[in-house]
């Protein structure tokens, strides 16, 4: 696993603990050699990863939208920045860079792209480990609505099963190695069939 793309807010909450868990991950992502590919902006937690993951030595590669980068909220700093012209765009240009998603506290925004990469895992157009990064029990609501569609009907149990929900930033990634390793040995395997 070379990279991680990584959706988190374009803000950085109201609580120290996330900017804390945001610089924790971009070190470890650092220490292990894992390639951050993140939305770009300097600001809220992905500015917080992006620096934290450069000042260890690390990567870290920006798909921002032109809109974004023309209302100067682009990091400049990066290994890499590619500017696009829409979201879409965006968000096809970071699943095609990254090995694994990771879904840290944001918004709307986050909460879109992580659902974006969860559809189009069970769609069969990637097959990629999906994590959430469950500090200070963020995502905690959003696990029971989840438990909620797979009560209801509405979501296949099976597609929630690779769902990594872990609050620790190193058992996190451990999980997502490991996640990604199988994805791998599984799509070896289909190719042998």
């Amino acid at each position: 696993m070379k990279s991680i793309a990584v959706f988190c807010g374009a803000n950085a909450g109201n609580k120290e603990v996330y900017r804390q868990a945001a610089a924790k991950l971009g070190q470890l992502m650092a220490a292990q050699s894992t390639k951050l590919v993140f939305g770009g902006g300097k600001v809220g937690l992905m500015g917080t990863i992006a620096d934290a993951i450069l000042g260890a030595g690390g990567e870290a590669v920006g798909v921002i939208p032109q809109s974004l980068v023309d209302r100067e909220v682009a990091h400049t700093g990066l290994t890499e920045l590619q500017v696009v012209k829409t979201m879409h765009e965006r968000k096809a240009l970071m699943a095609s860079h990254a090995d694994a998603f990771v879904a840290m506290p944001g918004g709307f925004g986050t909460l879109d792209e992580i659902n974006e990469i969860i559809t189009w895992n069970q769609l069969g157009i990637i097959q990629k480990p999906v994590a959430f990064y469950n500090v200070n029990g963020y995502f905690d609501k959003f696990m029971e609505l989840i438990a909620h569609g797979v009560q209801e009907g509405f979501i296949k149990s099976e597609y929630t099963n690779n769902l990594i929900v872990e609050a620790d930033a190193e058992t996190l990634l451990q999980k997502v190695r490991a996640s990604a390793e199988a994805f791998s040995k599984d799509w070896i395997d289909s190719e042998r069939i």
